[in-house]
């Protein structure tokens, strides 16, 4: 078995820094500079689009730098981001904002609505500008190999906002399955508890006049025109037990939206299914899809809902069948995830549980010396709560369903759940922590020697990119591809029936109709090409 370890090593190492490297390559300053990039002594000079919510987060986590521009199209959203950085220059088009202050911005920071990411990004990209995108990357399969495409032609430093991917447990979890301790792994189980939007929406609220600080617009950008409404919170189509942030369309439910957002699927499912895309090298599925739908509808994704994407055989790696779970709660168990001969077992790891067996996460928000790892989220174990705690054969806590403990014996809360022919392997939430099952196989387990490069905090890996240093771990010619995969199933939601997918042609061979929906219609004057 050693040496089926080693090949799927090799098999993977390789794809990892696949990506927007200078043509030049990396050498001495100078040779960096000539390039057109920073020395590390350097600050970048930062813009953010899109600045209230999560990219306030995104631009905290790169305030080691200058932040000298910001753009967003509600002033309301993102004042404080507005008050915290005042002296920077402030846009409400983005467009404009690049056009004035392109020879100062070095690197932009897009935190949009899932439909307006692709067409930001790649203005900046085209303009010489690294780019940190935040996922899913996009909101389409075809904007996403746009993106990565791009990424390749203009040579800028790219990252998607995917943080697991700089986490120490995802990693080992890689190392984990490529050391062949599971066998050969045929099936992945991904769940997501439910979203704190409505979905599932039959109607649209009555217009209403647009409420001074937004400027409607521009964000819908490419999108078709339609009136504005706050609607209020839905709590027919909200799944029980979720609270509304409010509105109808903003400040967060477009997420729930065909037309803006990618629902949890996008939210979370491209964190979740992370370890498995990246430990099994998935590539693009050869079908897709929704094998359970509660409440369609055409505006926006299912109240509840199961996809299935079926990969063919990888180098040395067997098919595999990965299924996403999507908006459970407790009275959904019967349908979720049963693994044989775990019934008593708490399934889900607690969050960065690798620090007891060596292997502290350097914090993949930050890096060295920063706050460590992002809190879990809404869904996710915490350390402590649901699945076994931190360190060497611990118990998991007990309880079934409804109460206080996890439910035993079946997949809830975030995480995933590897299925092989020798064992079974799970991880927690973006892949913040990782374990063998049953727990007790994990109290005497010696972790595989390191294979892959380790990073220096999310932020500071696509930091030090844009500096001239090797590639950010979820570059775009890493992030586009997955990205691609991973909203085909937001296209699955719409139909009855499997998808068949030929990715060379990046057309599904069995449904025109579904066709329709792989590349955005774009409002006049938003087209964007490379």
């Amino acid at each position: 078995m050693a040496g089926d370890g080693v090949s799927r090593r090799h098999f993977f190492v390789g794809t990892l820094l696949a990506g927007a490297v200078p043509s030049g390559g990396f050498g001495s300053v100078a040779s960096l500079k000539a390039l057109g990039y920073k020395s590390f002594n350097e600050k970048l000079n930062l813009a953010g689009i899109g600045v209230g919510g999560r990219g306030a987060q995104d631009l905290s986590g790169c305030s080691s730098e200058n932040i000298v521009a910001l753009c967003d199209v509600d002033s309301r959203q993102a004042a404080p981001s507005f008050k915290r950085w005042e002296k920077a220059a402030r846009y409400t088009d983005f467009r404009k904002m690049l056009d004035k202050e392109a020879s100062n911005i070095d690197a932009v920071v897009i935190a949009t609505a899932d439909h307006m990411h692709a067409t930001a990004a790649l203005w900046c990209m085209q303009r010489g500008k690294s780019v940190y995108v935040e996922k899913p990357l996009t909101r389409t399969p075809w904007e996403a190999r746009l993106l990565a495409d791009a990424a390749a032609k203009y040579k800028v430093a790219t990252q998607m906002g995917n943080q697991g991917y700089s986490h120490e447990a995802h990693r080992t979890a890689c190392e984990i399955v490529w050391s062949g301790e599971i066998g050969n792994v045929t099936e992945v189980h991904a769940v997501t508890s439910a979203p704190s939007w409505p979905q599932g929406i039959q109607a649209i609220p009555q217009e209403e006049p647009v409420p001074e600080g937004l400027e409607w617009d521009l964000w819908l950008g490419g999108a078709a025109m339609r009136s504005y409404t706050s609607g209020g919170w839905d709590k027919e189509h909200a799944p029980t037990g979720s609270s509304s942030p409010g509105g109808f369309y903003l400040p967060f439910n477009w997420r729930g939206f065909y037309d803006f957002g990618t629902g949890s699927l996008g939210d979370w499912g491209i964190h979740t299914l992370g370890p498995a895309n990246q430990a099994l090298q998935l590539g693009a599925p050869i079908a897709v899809e929704c094998v359970r739908a509660e409440q369609r509808s055409q505006f926006t994704f299912p109240l509840r809902s199961v996809l299935r994407y079926d990969f063919a055989a990888r180098g040395n790696m067997p098919p595999v069948s990965v299924y996403w779970y999507d908006g459970v709660r407790g009275a959904d168990l019967p349908y979720l995830y049963h693994p044989k001969g775990l019934e008593n077992e708490a399934l889900l790891p607690s969050s960065n549980n690798l620090a007891a067996m060596g292997r502290p996460d350097l914090g993949s928000m930050g890096g060295r010396g920063g706050r460590g790892s992002e809190q879990s989220g809404r869904g996710g174990a915490q350390p402590g709560r649901g699945g076994a705690q931190a360190g060497r054969g611990a118990q998991p806590q007990a309880g079934r369903g409804g109460g206080r403990g996890p439910a035993l014996g079946v997949l809830t809360g975030s995480g995933s759940i590897f299925v092989g022919d020798k064992g079974y392997m799970a991880t927690v939430a973006r892949g913040e922590g990782v374990q063998l099952l049953p727990a007790a196989k994990w109290a005497e387990y010696s972790l595989p020697a390191p294979v892959l490069p380790r990073s220096p905090g999310h932020y500071r890996d696509w930091i030090r990119a844009c500096k001239g240093g090797e590639p950010a771990c979820s570059n775009f010619g890493v992030a586009g591809p997955f990205a691609e995969w991973v909203t085909l199933g937001a296209i699955a939601y719409r139909f009855e029936g499997k998808l068949l997918y030929d990715a060379k042609t990046q057309r599904f061979t069995n449904n025109q109709e579904a066709n329709k929906y792989i590349k955005p219609l774009f409002r006049r004057g938003w087209e964007i090409k490379l």
